[in-house]
Order: structure tokens, then C-alpha cells, then sequence
């Protein structure tokens, strides 16, 4: 699937609670911005936050990271599609068959949401995956793993914009790559190991970027964004 028209940066809602979340969107413009919503989030506001950040007009990036067995993943990500989510990702680390069981169980949707598989968490160095018995580097390990999204038939990867040049060299340019970990210039990297400013992850051939809080905890959110629009406007 070729790249969408619209906005390419995410707002990561990482809220404890609807209220802050939708207190935060309220503040956004949708036309500006997509939205993703994780594991702590929904596990606290479930399902009926996407569907009103969905009627707000947002395109939702459902970030649950399926990792189960194929059939349970498949239906996962047909439950997600029923919400009226734009983005969903699954665990490359699920292995092909789960991939592929993912993607067929969207397939014959008329508007299906984009599936792509989280490569490498970018909170992780070469010493963790060592310690959990991955061999390699970082980028090692997402190139593995992002050729095996590319033959389950997937949209693209999830991965650090220190690992976008080299897929742009390895997948077709339709392959796409959503990137985290991205901190506008003079922004703290907090709990990421492996970050990059907006210039860097876009000019290394990232699609979409994952920023959270330098626009979340900011006194003027929007303000936040459009600093940040204007750093890539000519990329």
C-alpha cells in the first residue's frame, strides 16, 4: 500500500485516562495531526475512545503490539479494524504465520486500516537483546525482522529512525516505515535509546513519525506541532 495523503506526524496519547487524552486532542487539529493510542490507554478507557477520536475526525493509530498466536492475532486485528482504526501493529517477533494471519484477516475490507509490525523496541540496546538471547545489533535484528513483515505481505515497520536508511536501501520505497522516538532539537530522549529530531528520521526516508511528549506536555500543544511542522515543511 502506497503512503496515505495526509498528516505525517502521530501524536502519541500517553494518558493515563480518557479525559486527559480527549482534553489533549481538543487542543490538536486532525487535519494537522494523526493520533495513536496505546496499551495503557485503552486498557483503561477501552474501545469507546477510539470510536470518539475516530468521529472527532482523527485517524487513530491503534498501538497494542499483537503478539499471540496467529487466530488470536487475526481476530485482534479484525476487532481493531472494526473500530474504524487508520494504523494497527502487531510483533514481528510473532514470526511470519502470524503476520500473515493478520493480514489476510483484513483483506477483503473496503477501507482496512494499515498493518505494520514493531521491529525493535527503541528503548532497547545490543545489551538487552543480548541479555534475551538476540543475536546482533539493533540494526541487525530490525532488518531481520522487517524483511519478514515485508514477504507476510505487511504495510511496513515499526523502527528507529537509526535503522530507516538502511531499510530505504533493502524494501521498496511503497514499504512504509512509522518511526518513534522522535525529539525535536534540544529535546530530552527520556526513556528512548535510540531517538532522532524530525529533519533526521525524514530525510533518512521514515514516513510517518511518533512524537509524544515534546508536544503532549507542552504549555501550548499546538504551538508544540506547528514548530515541528515548520522543521520539516521543506522535506
Amino acid at each position: 500500500m502506497m503512503l496515505s495523503q495526509g498528516p505525517r506526524i502521530i501524536v502519541a496519547l500517553d494518558f493515563a485516562d480518557a479525559t486527559q487524552a480527549l482534553k489533549l486532542a481538543q487542543r490538536l487539529d486532525p487535519e494537522r495531526c494523526r493520533v495513536k493510542v496505546g496499551k495503557e490507554l485503552f486498557t483503561r478507557a477501552g474501545p469507546a475512545l477510539v470510536e470518539k477520536l475516530t468521529a472527532g475526525g482523527f485517524a487513530v493509530f491503534l498501538d497494542l503490539k499483537f503478539h499471540d498466536i496467529p487466530n488470536t492475532v487475526a481476530a485482534a486485528c479484525a476487532a481493531a479494524a472494526d473500530l474504524g482504526c487508520w494504523m494497527i501493529n502487531v510483533h514481528a517477533g510473532g514470526g511470519t504465520a502470524m503476520m500473515t494471519a493478520a493480514r489476510e484477516s483484513l483483506e477483503r475490507r473496503p477501507r482496512r486500516p494499515l498493518l505494520v509490525a514493531v521491529t525493535v523496541l527503541t528503548s532497547l540496546t545490543a545489551a538487552d537483546l543480548a541479555a534475551i538471547g538476540m543475536a546482533g545489533t539493533p540494526a541487525e535484528a530490525v532488518s531481520r525482522l522487517a524483511a519478514l513483515a515485508f514477504q507476510a505481505g505487511l504495510d511496513g515497520v515499526v523502527c528507529s529512525a537509526q535503522e530507516v536508511a538502511a531499510l530505504r536501501r533493502e524494501l521498496p520505497r511503497e514499504f512504509l516505515l512509522v518511526t518513534p522516538g522522535i525529539r525535536p532539537v534540544g529535546g530530552d530522549a527520556a526513556d528512548q535509546a535510540r531517538v532522532a529530531t524530525p529533519v533526521q528520521a525524514l530525510r533518512a526516508g521514515a514516513d510517518y513519525l511518533v512524537v509524544g511528549r515534546p508536544i503532549t506536555r507542552a504549555a501550548d500543544p499546538l504551538q508544540a506541532l506547528a514548530a515541528i511542522e515548520r522543521e520539516i515543511e521543506d522535506i
